[in-house]
């Protein structure tokens, strides 16, 4: 059964939008992966660690390393939170605590 990527608000949407054309072909590259992929590699979905349901998409384009936290809802529905750049090789927590925010805040709202 296939996956559905649905967005939370624009946060995600936002992000998108400043990016490079290229960049945004690669990002829906992986997005269809994920839709289509039973199981999906960690080189591209992966749980994070000590952050209960949040997971993290991870996209390579050249040299530059882009993220974007989901999480899943009902098991086949991936809700996009935020996307950033990465430019460390720890993942900023400032951006970690935002996307448990986000995903506190969907599941507030399905309420």
């Amino acid at each position: 059964m296939a996956r559905q990527i649905i967005f939370h608000r624009d946060y995600f949407l936002d992000f998108y939008k400043s990016l490079d054309v290229k960049v945004k072909t690669k990002i829906q590259y992986v997005f269809e992966l994920i839709k289509q992929v039973d199981r999906v590699p960690e080189k591209f979905l992966a749980p994070m660690t000590g952050y209960d349901g949040l997971f993290e998409i991870r996209i390579e384009f050249q040299s530059n390393i882009y993220r974007v936290f989901s999480c899943f809802d009902k098991g086949q529905l991936v809700v996009l939170l935020n996307g950033f750049q990465k430019k460390t090789q720890k993942t900023p927590k400032d951006e970690i605590e935002r996307a448990m925010r986000l995903k506190n805040e969907y599941f507030q709202l399905k309420k």
